[in-house]
């Protein structure tokens, strides 16, 4: 997967017309609109110039001798295939458009044509599909760090040059974000820029994992430490040393397990549960997470002093609708991710979407960010019939309150509040005895109860 640099803020276009005429008067427009343009005079030679020239669209005539442009259409499919590719033609019908549309052109021009309606169509062409990167041409190896980061924003690319320059440091970093932007992959990018890149990464969600198992799974515990613990168990802080550990979900941790991850780190040290023995080690911390920690810290749910320890910096990663740019670029990631591993009930190559479908992308308000983007794209492909997915499957899909699943700990909230509800009322609102159901204390089951908003009364029988 390949990032997009703003080095180059003027496009590239291809155009291939066998009429020299023609040829000068689009140059001449599309050079006054501001774009780079290179001209051929067959589709053979076109073929040849896009070895080198990194065009972001192709502007092709329909009828020329030897190749068409259909043809050349085709071959670029196979060597370029997310380039948008533009038809003209003198000769144009109905029937010609729609088989070219369905094919995967993205427009069909009948000359002549206006300026403003060849300008309209070449922006919206560059604005709504996804373009080659001209940056990794030249520069490959410099940008492996970042190949799982699909972008092209510039707000994106601010953030990667940030990242880029703390990463060469050892400094803990915070990661601010909504859920689903990708918070892990920022972290993985860090690592892999960072002198630690040849040792361990390993990520562990806060919010995932209970109370009473965190400590075991971050520092370790020996043989008969508690009930079941059967031998040694080697914590995640033994298993990265040298590496970087990525918290995500920091929010979400326990108050009572904060002040010991505060030790940890300010010693460089952990002590596994049931050993007197304290192991050193050498870890970088990454977290993350999607609340506000300063107000956590004013509610007295987050340790003021374990903030300062992990946020030496902080990282915004914005939410999609701030990068409205990448989503052509993701959403046909995730289309070529979807097709390659799954098939239409039809056998139908799903080659990219419609200008429409991707209109609606680009303006959806998307507050799941990239992880619904992604369930749209794989429940439009589900559901396709045609080469190009349309609007009514993506708007479909969007207004679908599946494509936007709940977040881990948002589901784990709901699945905790009801298991203490059938629990209340199957004993009748009896504390005591849900407790011991549950395996919990009483002040611990009524801090449960209290978080949930829960009243043990209103399950009493009356």
């Amino acid at each position: 997967m390949n990032t997009l640099s703003t080095d180059s803020l003027s496009e590239k276009i291809l155009i291939v017309d066998d009429d020299p005429s023609l040829l000068r008067l689009l140059n001449i427009r599309l050079n006054t609109a501001g774009y780079q343009v290179e001209s051929a005079t067959s589709a053979k030679m076109a073929l040849g110039i896009l070895k080198s020239f990194d065009a972001q669209l192709v502007i092709s005539d329909l009828r020329m001798e030897g190749m068409d442009g259909m043809v050349l259409f085709e071959q670029i499919r196979k060597q370029h295939p997310n380039m948008p590719v533009i038809i003209m033609t003198a000769h144009g019908t109905i029937p010609d458009a729609i088989n070219a549309t369905k094919m995967g052109v993205f427009s069909f021009l009948t000359k002549p044509f206006e300026s403003k309606i060849l300008l309209d169509t070449v922006e919206q062409a560059i604005r709504l599909q996804p373009q080659p990167m001209n940056v990794m041409n030249s520069k490959e190896n410099e940008y492996l760090w970042r190949k799982a980061i699909i972008s092209r924003s510039a707000i994106m690319e601010t953030l990667l040059q940030q990242t880029k320059q703390v990463a060469c440091s050892d400094f803990s970093l915070l990661i601010h974000s909504q859920s689903g932007t990708g918070k892990e992959l920022l972290a993985q990018a860090i690592h892999q820029v960072s002198a630690r890149k040849n040792k361990p990464f390993t990520a562990i969600n806060c919010a995932a994992i209970p109370e009473q198992l965190l400590e075991s799974e971050l520092f370790g515990h020996i043989k008969g430490a508690f009930t079941g613990a059967e031998k040694n168990h080697i914590g995640l802080f033994q298993a990265t040393d040298g590496g970087t550990l990525f918290l995500d979900e920091i929010g979400d941790m326990p108050m009572s397990f904060q002040v010991k991850l505060l030790r940890a780190l300010q010693e460089k040290e952990v002590r596994p549960l049931g050993s007197t023995q304290a192991i050193k080690t050498d870890v970088r911390i990454i977290s993350a997470t999607h609340k506000n920690l300063q107000q956590a810290i004013i509610d007295k749910s987050f340790r003021e002093d374990l903030y300062y320890r992990l946020n030496v910096v902080e990282l915004e990663l914005p939410p999609l609708v701030k990068r409205r740019e990448d989503i052509p670029l993701l959403a046909q990631y995730f289309l070529n991710q979807v097709t390659k591993n799954t098939q239409t009930e039809t056998n139908t190559t799903i080659k990219g979407f419609s200008q429409e479908a991707m209109e609606v992308l680009i303006s959806a308000p998307w507050p799941g960010n990239i992880r619904q983007l992604q369930n749209v794209v794989e429940q439009s492909v589900a559901l396709s019939t045609e080469s190009l997915i349309s609007e009514t499957l993506v708007s479909n899909a969007l207004r679908d309150k599946k494509s936007h699943l709940p977040s881990f700990q948002q589901a784990r909230d709901q699945f905790e509040r009801d298991y203490l509800a059938k629990l209340l009322k199957l004993t009748a609102g009896n504390v005591s005895k849900a407790a011991k159901i549950a395996q919990r204390n009483r002040t611990e089951f009524y801090k449960l109860l209290k978080r949930h908003h829960l009243n043990a009364e209103a399950f009493r029988e009356s």
